[in-house]
């Protein structure tokens, strides 16, 4: 890779793109695991999403704008629940939270994941109901307890020793008894298709396993008396595509489980192995079924327990991305194009890293398509880019697009459901865009664009 003075994602000059990026035979085809279930290209060439042209509804609702397919994020609900049908599944809030969401979330009878006071407003605003919530963070203040203690929170994953006395005092001052879990950190980090123990657990969150505070945190809670100590909670990562890490985190977590039995002869009725299951963000990625993943998990669970002489714990899962994430699209409208010296040409589009950080931020990879009109041109491998004033403002580092890409075009770029409009910021007062749900032929706006008047109403003076 060349240095480049930005970074990697400048580094690797040239029109050649990543080694797994194959020149495809026609522009303008899609590739279905990548997009929404029900996106097609119309006859006419343009896409086609809920029954919508994305020309209707970047003409109706402007861009850039989040198009969320209803029935795929439903449908994706259903095989998890139906997958895990003997288990608890939670949906994680941080990926993408609105009241629309948190009441599709509920009448499709998932449990819901939040891990800030903002969270937890949303989904009380939307009615979600507080005894299928389970409340994440690794610093929650008193004024979050206490509001999850008011509302009968299903379960509070604890963190630290001051989050646990924090909440045994505000618990005893209210005369409540909260379900908690311990969050352990176990030891594994995970990476698609690989994962490596480390020697030490260097990160924020949970309890260590191996210098023994996860031990020490449930004999705590235990002897204390105040909490209801109902289990463990493990962590390993997100986007992964293997499960071969989660066989080494139930192991540890497990045999946590049996050490607190044998020292306190209780055996803990809850398991969460979390999950941030991968999705394909591109043609490299090949994410598991809900099936699938839950065929494994459950051996694992089995087999560890059989050999730690335990009980079959009730599992709880948090697919996390693997939700939301593949069941958005975003729509773009290019402004520029600009060939670089025969280096590399650069499509500019009307939004970037205020809706879109993850390049930036993760180095992370995605696909697009130009989605008003087919094109009969040759490929054209391209770099996709934001209208902020930053170098790094990436959106797809490379894709292939027709060749006669120009200013007006619309377009598409793929698996935005998640960390997206959640992560999205006002960098360069651009105000954030809107989420557009879509389904039977007809769209509505489930989060309405930001507007000047919305950022000049912050700004006190």
């Amino acid at each position: 890779m060349r240095a480049h003075e930005a970074g990697a994602l400048h580094g690797d000059l040239g029109q050649r793109g990543p080694a797994w990026l194959r020149t495809p035979e026609d522009v303008n085809a899609l590739v279905p695991q990548l997009w929404p279930r029900t996106v097609s290209r119309a006859e006419a060439g343009h896409l086609e999403i809920g029954g919508v042209s994305v020309t209707d509804l970047a003409a109706e609702h402007g861009t850039p704008a989040y198009l969320l397919d209803e029935d795929d994020l439903r449908a994706r609900c259903r095989d998890f629940a139906a997958a895990f049908a003997d288990c608890d599944v939670y949906y994680a809030g941080k990926s993408f939270l609105c009241k629309a969401v948190v009441r599709i979330v509920d009448e499709e009878g998932l449990h819901l994941d939040v891990c800030s006071g903002g969270e937890l407003a949303v989904a009380l605003a939307a009615g979600f109901p507080a005894e299928r919530m389970g409340f994440h963070g690794n610093n929650k203040s008193i004024s979050e307890l206490r509001r999850a203690l008011e509302a009968g929170v299903g379960r509070i994953i604890v963190d630290s020793f001051d989050e646990i006395d924090r909440l045994t005092e505000l618990s005893e001052k209210m005369n409540k008894r909260p379900d908690v879990l311990v969050r352990v950190t176990v030891g594994v980090e995970a990476h698609t298709h690989e994962f490596i123990a480390t020697a030490h657990e260097d990160q924020k969150f949970g309890f260590s396993l191996a210098g023994g505070s996860a031990f020490q945190a449930a004999v705590k809670i235990l002897d204390e008396g105040v909490l209801e100590l109902k289990g463990l909670h493990s962590h390993i990562g997100s986007q992964i595509f293997d499960t071969s890490g989660f066989e080494v985190a139930a192991r540890r977590v497990l045999e946590l489980q049996a050490q607190i039995r044998d020292a306190r002869g209780v055996e803990l009725e809850d398991l969460d192995l979390g999950g941030g299951f991968g999705i394909a963000y591109t043609t490299q990625d090949d994410p598991s079924t809900p099936g699938d993943l839950a065929k494994r998990l459950h051996k694992i669970v089995e087999s560890e327990c059989e050999l730690a002489s335990l009980r079959k714990p009730r599992l709880s899962i948090e697919p996390g991305r693997a939700i939301v994430g593949p069941a958005v699209l975003t729509l773009y409208e290019v402004g520029t194009v600009k060939d670089v010296d025969g280096i590399r040409t650069y499509v500019s589009v009307d939004g970037g890293m205020s809706d879109n950080i993850r390049t930036a931020l993760y180095d992370a990879s995605y696909s697009a398509t130009v989605a008003g009109r087919a094109s009969s041109a040759e490929p054209l491998l391209a770099r996709v880019v934001g209208k902020h004033c930053e170098s790094g403002d990436i959106v797809v580092k490379d894709e292939f697009l027709p060749a006669d890409v120009q200013p007006g075009d619309l377009l598409a770029v793929p698996g935005t459901g998640a960390y997206c409009r959640s992560m999205a910021s006002n960098y360069n007062h651009v105000p954030r865009p809107p989420v557009v749900a879509v389904r039977d032929g007809a769209s509505r706006v489930i989060v309405r664009r930001e507007t000047e008047a919305d950022l000049l109403a912050l700004d006190v003076g």
